[in-house]
């Protein structure tokens, strides 16, 4: 967590997002899943991280396929980040 940057600020967005979800006036199931959601970022960064370790840790010559790993590592964590910004929007506007 010291040394990761990302880490800490999608904690920190999360734990925000987790209070917020229990100002608003939401149901259990939005509550759970805007929490999920919100901590999934978290989940991907963490993986993402442990990718870019083990890739470093095998060889600091560029290679392709190092950086593929790379990529799709940033990739899951951008790709959680706009699940959860849907699943946020759905919940605050989406509603009947």
């Amino acid at each position: 967590m010291r040394s990761e940057e990302g880490m800490r600020q999608w904690s920190i967005v999360a734990a925000l997002a987790t209070i917020l979800a229990f100002v608003l006036n939401l149901n259990g199931l939005e509550r759970a899943m805007v929490i999920a959601f919100s901590w999934n970022i978290v989940l991907m960064e963490l993986a993402n991280t442990a990718i870019e370790v083990v890739v470093d840790r095998i060889s600091d010559e560029v290679h392709p396929l190092s950086k593929k790993a790379k990529d799709i590592g940033s990739a899951m964590v951008f790709f959680a980040i706009i699940l959860a910004l849907v699943v946020w929007l759905l919940v605050l506007f989406g509603g009947a």
